[in-house]
């Protein structure tokens, strides 16, 4: 399996590749051709940042059976697709931001899909070369703006609301990987991804049978059973088997 990150050095974004002798700087984007630029530093030296930068963040509604059930709504037919701006990413250690509109933000922790190539309309096969690797997500959602408005946009749009990261994980066997998502160290969230309705694979090809896909766009495949409320003060943490751990901290308005 390979690593990748991005970081903040001497106040600017680079990516690099993580290594059991530390992180390798590169020109630009792993999904492109890598060139390392000569540089390397330590992990837990660096300031870790968003690992992509989506032109579009694709989110996928009730995709775990289980989920469906606490909803009280049937497994849907075909994925439920939605967006989230760019502008909800954040990175790990950074902060979601509870906004003074709602009184119930959830946790939704998710796999995520890093998309490697440009795709529209593709057959299965061509969706699978474009996955270039899988990241942690957490879907943040203002749950009783959610439900009063006839779309999802304000209630999932919010600033802060999609903290992604923290390494891509490429050249892996997705498998049955275990998730789990912890409220204040209390584990709230077990599910596997082998439990999603729709697998990553299909999820891919039908997205890319509405938009183009770009290199570094992310679809966030839906989160199981167990999605509950944050506050101020608390650590929201997810967590998928081998890809390590997505840590966020929730802060008031104005904080």
């Amino acid at each position: 399996m390979k690593q990748y990150i991005r970081y903040e050095e001497q106040g600017k974004p680079h990516y690099g590749q993580v290594t059991p002798e530390g992180v390798y700087g590169l020109e630009g984007p792993p999904w492109h051709e890598i060139q390392p630029t000569g540089w390397m530093g330590q992990l837990e030296d660096l300031k870790i940042l968003t690992p992509v930068e989506p032109s579009k963040i694709i989110c996928i509604g009730v995709n775990y059976a289980d989920h469906a059930a606490e909803r009280g709504s049937d497994v849907p037919k075909e994925p439920v697709l939605f967006l989230k701006p760019p502008s909800t990413l954040i990175g790990p250690d950074d902060s979601i931001r509870y906004p003074p509109q709602s009184q119930h933000v959830d946790y939704e922790g998710e796999l995520a899909v890093v998309i490697g190539k440009r795709i529209f309309c593709p057959d299965p096969v061509q969706a699978r070369q474009a996955i270039f690797g899988y990241v942690i997500a957490n879907d943040v959602t203002a749950r009783d703006l959610q439900r009063s408005d006839e779309q999802w946009t304000r209630g999932k749009g919010f600033d802060t609301f999609c903290p992604v990261g923290p390494v891509i994980n490429v050249d892996v066997d997705l498998g049955s990987r275990e998730i789990e998502t912890r409220l204040n160290g209390e584990a709230k969230q077990r599910s596997n991804v082998s439990n999603m309705v729709f697998d990553v694979e299909y999820l891919v090809h039908y997205c890319a049978q509405v938009m183009t896909l770009l290199p570094g766009d992310i679809i966030l495949t839906g989160t199981p059973s167990g999605v509950g409320p944050m506050t101020p003060g608390d650590t929201v943490e997810v967590e998928i088997e081998g890809f390590g751990v997505l840590r966020n901290f929730i802060v008031a308005p104005g904080e």
